[in-house]
């Protein structure tokens, strides 16, 4: 090869990788929920697209995410895009068609293993005939992917406060999910009493296609529910096997004796929960290996059928002179206070200390006395928006809606939170951190 045609594919080269880090640090600085926005605007120059849909397990209770033009984003479907990712390998993108929202749309389709559980998959809506995208810009986009994916999965594993407390506010995908359940089945029900009043078909094949109905709307409904729970819930075990392994590591070249005691209930975990006993046995596992002595520490989980609980425990045969402000740097109870739980610290002198995280298993209803429960999460996106003091208008160019669509969030957030004017609104979003 000419060094003249060298030097160019090596700027190509460059370039190339020079707008991958842009786009990855422009997504990745801003807000957690402003996150799909920054993407879809990135990625637009460079991909054309109608709507950008994410499947991923880093948010508990909403796995599925949607941005772009309503009439496309607010229809796609969990079950939709969990079809979509069965054909869809980590770290190679396709470019196809799939059925999207209730119909057939052109789509490219990207998917990440860079994550401690399930590969995340995102999706953009392209435009009607829109054109081969070159191997340059699949690249790109699978790696931008991989950034983000690997930066969700980083903030997930550390369970911040505010954002696990977010994942247990806003369950509107968990709502959604059910309500996907129940359309399937009204479908399948009216299907079937169709099928057997009518008159135009003998009992022999009115039998056989209410049986094939009732098959097609069972399967879908069990893959339906199978999607929830896998993107939503871990396995008790599975869950403490990942805390034991994330463990080891810290004490395989010490003095210290690591006992391990797993659950001897195998039942499934929400996953915030996991994710937040996990973050916070690593955090009591480190401040007990800082004491001296210390010889031996155990590690345990038990599920209290009792309190409904989570009590995962940490006893150490350290000097027993712990006390709760030694958790109170590394934001252990805060993590466990934002999912409702809490930190019990039981020292003896000369004997250990024994540090227990309490979380409660079953997933709250949303508190009658948080402003914020009734919205939904498109509302919470103009609220956010107005708290920023932003207009109708610019608004819209923000969330890629229509300015009528805005007057219609803002009208329903004024009379969900009780307040006659956008300036109270903003007042009340900066309150209650909704920009934070």
């Amino acid at each position: 090869m000419p060094e003249t045609e060298r030097f160019t594919v090596a700027e190509a080269e460059s370039s190339a990788v020079h707008t991958a880090l842009a786009c990855a640090a422009q997504v990745i600085q801003g807000p957690l929920y402003e996150l799909q926005h920054r993407l879809s605007a990135a990625l637009r120059p460079l991909v054309p697209h109608r709507a950008v849909a994410e499947m991923s397990a880093h948010c508990a209770h909403s796995p599925v995410k949607a941005h772009g033009e309503d009439t496309l984003a607010s229809r796609i479907t969990g079950a939709e895009l969990d079809a979509l990712a069965a054909t869809v390998r980590p770290g190679h993108p396709w470019q196809g068609t799939a059925h999207l929202a209730g119909g057939v749309h052109p789509v490219l389709a990207v998917s990440s293993a860079l994550t401690s559980y399930r590969p995340t998959l995102l999706t953009l809506v392209l435009p009607e005939e829109a054109p081969p995208l070159p191997a340059g810009t699949l690249a790109l986009v699978q790696a931008l992917w991989d950034v983000v994916t690997a930066h969700l999965d980083r903030v997930a594993t550390e369970a911040l406060p505010g954002m696990m407390s977010q994942s247990r506010a806003v369950a509107g995908e968990r709502a959604r999910a059910i309500a996907e359940l129940s359309e399937v089945h009204t479908a399948a029900l009216t299907g079937l009493l169709g099928t057997l009043r009518s008159r135009a078909l003998d009992d022999a094949t009115a039998r056989a296609r209410a049986v094939e109905l009732a098959v097609d709307s069972l399967v879908e409904l069990r893959t339906v529910a199978e999607r929830d729970q896998a993107l939503t819930e871990e396995p008790a075990v599975q869950a403490f096997d990942r805390l034991a392994d994330s463990l080891r590591p810290l004490l395989r070249h010490g003095p210290v004796r690591l006992e391990l005691a797993p659950p001897a209930e195998d039942r499934p975990l929400p996953a915030d929960i996991a994710r937040t006993a996990r973050a916070v046995m690593r955090t009591v596992l480190l401040v007990a290996l800082e004491q001296d002595p210390v010889t031996r520490v155990q590690v345990g989980w038990h599920l209290d059928a009792g309190t409904d609980e989570l009590r995962a425990t940490v006893r150490d045969d350290g000097p027993g002179t712990l006390g709760r402000e030694a958790f109170a740097v590394r934001r252990a109870e805060e993590r466990l206070t934002a999912l409702g739980g809490r930190l019990e610290v039981d020292a003896v002198p000369g004997w250990g200390t024994t540090v227990t995280a309490a979380l409660p298993l079953g997933t709250p209803g949303l508190p009658e006395s948080d402003p914020l429960a009734a919205l939904g999460p498109r509302e919470l996106e103009v609220l956010a928006q107005l708290a920023r003091g932003h207009r109708n208008r610019a608004i819209a160019e923000a969330l890629h809606i229509s300015e009528s669509t805005v007057k219609f969030h803002v009208k329903n957030i004024l009379s969900k939170l009780s307040v006659a004017t956008r300036g109270e609104a903003a007042a009340l979003a900066h309150t209650l951190h909704v920009v934070a």
